[in-house]
């Protein structure tokens, strides 16, 4: 049997098999702070790419950059009472300023603040109140104001990427005259959402609305996407809120309407965070290490040459060089691919496994022989395929091999999602699906908020989304004739 590069294997132990894949893949590591983690060059290299695309997409959608502070006015958070109920067991609170000596030699914190300050859970309380000094008139609508930041919640289980104390995200707060523009703004947010999760990350999504259970403190609708990681539980990977004018009342931001008299404006906000990294490792990565999609990854090619004799290095590394400048000069997606050209003198079979482990899409090993024959000797990291291919055959077709590995990602993914979901008609058959492989279970839903956390006491299961409506059925708890279709699931 083939041995792998992960140990434990994804079958043996699914947490610890992701902490190894992080690991191996370079890509982070635990802080000396609990709860924290530091982002290493490879892994932000990923979030930099993740960022710079989705960047892009915002401005299209009409939204500019801004930054907040990071502290928030503890009066700021109580204006909004469902809002602060919901944050309050996660928010770290700064009491005091300055540091001192005490008696024993020991820094301990000097003079309390007159007023405690939050630091930012999540920031429409502090952004509200800028938007209301920015916006007098409907003609000052609409604002759109994206933010790149870093949020605090205490978490007691932290993970790396899935669940950190601080984690790296963008949320995006806009301002409207109207309810129907500002619901029109949470769905284009979640379209935009969806769409890098299926075209870049290569991650299929669900969309649809959140339960009021689940529901962003302080929203009136909270949509969501969702996808299936490798082990059947649910991710959250982006969510969209229509805010209505709770936060418009909380934070005074009202404006003069086109019949002349003041209103409260509408809101809607939305963000991903890096915990899409997490969602990146756990759909493609295998038991060999991380898997990363051609559009996202750091460098899509690694060149690794093969020198097994001294007189050979000059001529191989010239030979590799030249390769290097000819593939840079196609395009991939409108820039320029990215190739690494690893000549350390390292063992070879240590450094292909080096590439493998952090997921490069390509991997070409040269030597003499490859040179006489102007030939490449190719490992292909999804599915781990080997071949060999003409040089100037494999350069002239290399876009399209790099799509095809991005195709081939998704609908892998997609296959793994579908195969592991099922419609359920009944409380039994719902309590042996989870109780077995679990995944996506379907159901008409026809109970409320009680039902939905006993299942969750019971068995860890929640409703992730509430599907568009597809006809009528019956509740799978109570019987009873409804229109609404929802999908549980043991999440992240």
């Amino acid at each position: 049997m083939r041995k792998f590069a992960i140990s434990p294997l994804r079958s043996e132990n699914f947490p610890e098999w992701y902490q190894r894949v992080v690991k191996e893949a370079d890509l982070a590591e635990n802080s000396d702070v609990r709860g924290c983690m530091v982002i290493k060059p490879w892994g932000y290299a990923i979030w930099e790419n993740i960022q710079r695309v989705l960047d892009d997409m915002l401005k299209k959608n009409g939204q500019q950059n801004a930054y907040f502070p990071l502290f928030i006015p503890l009066r700021f958070m109580e204006k909004e009472a469902s809002h602060v109920e919901g944050f309050a067991k996660e928010c770290a609170v700064v009491t005091h300023r300055r540091l001192q000596l005490n008696d024993g030699g020991k820094l301990v914190p000097a003079s309390p603040l007159e007023e405690p300050l939050v630091v930012r859970p999540t920031s429409e309380t502090i952004i509200g109140e800028s938007f209301s000094r920015w916006i007098h008139s409907y003609r000052d609508l609409p604002i759109r104001i994206n933010q790149w930041a870093n949020i605090v919640r205490w978490e007691m289980r932290p993970r790396l990427f899935l669940r950190t104390l601080e984690f790296l995200w963008q949320e995006s707060h806009t301002v409207h005259e109207t309810r129907e523009e500002a619901e029109m703004e949470a769905e284009k947010m979640l379209h935009c959402y969806r769409e890098f999760a299926e075209h870049y990350m290569a991650v299929p999504v669900l969309c649809g609305e959140k339960t009021e259970m689940e529901r962003f403190p302080g929203a009136l609708r909270t949509l969501c996407i969702e996808a299936m990681m490798q082990d059947r539980k649910s991710l959250q990977a982006g969510t969209a809120h229509f805010l209505g004018q709770n936060f418009s009342r909380a934070s005074h931001i009202q404006f003069i309407g086109r019949n002349g008299e003041t209103q409260y404006a509408w809101t809607a906000s939305g963000g991903v965070s890096t915990r899409l990294m997490g969602g990146l490792i756990m759909t493609h990565s295998d038991d060999d290490g991380l898997v990363l999609p051609p559009r996202l990854a750091p460098q899509q090619i690694a060149i690794l040459p093969v020198i097994h004799r001294e007189e050979n290095e000059a001529l191989v590394l010239e030979y590799c060089s030249e390769l290097k400048r000819r593939i840079e000069t196609v395009h991939y997606k409108n820039n320029p691919i990215k190739v690494v050209l690893d000549g350390r003198d390292i063992n070879g079979g240590l450094k292909k496994w080096e590439w493998i482990k952090k997921g490069i899409p390509l991997i070409l090993e040269i030597g003499p022989r490859d040179m006489e024959r102007d030939s490449l000797c190719v490992l292909r990291r999804h599915g781990m395929e080997k071949y060999s291919s003409s040089v100037g055959e494999w350069i002239a077709n290399l876009e399209q091999t790099l799509d095809r590995i991005q195709g081939e990602m998704l609908e892998q993914a997609r296959s793994f999602r579908e195969v592991n979901t099922q419609s359920i008609h009944s409380e039994g058959e719902f309590v042996e699906f989870f109780a077995q492989r679990g995944g996506y279970a379907v159901t008409f839903f026809a109970g409320d908020r009680k039902m939905e956390e006993a299942m969750k006491e019971k068995l860890n299961v929640t409703i992730r989304c509430i599907l568009p409506p597809d006809g009528e059925g019956n509740c799978c708890f109570t019987g009873n004739k409804t229109v609404q279709k929802v999908v549980w699931a043991k999440s992240y």
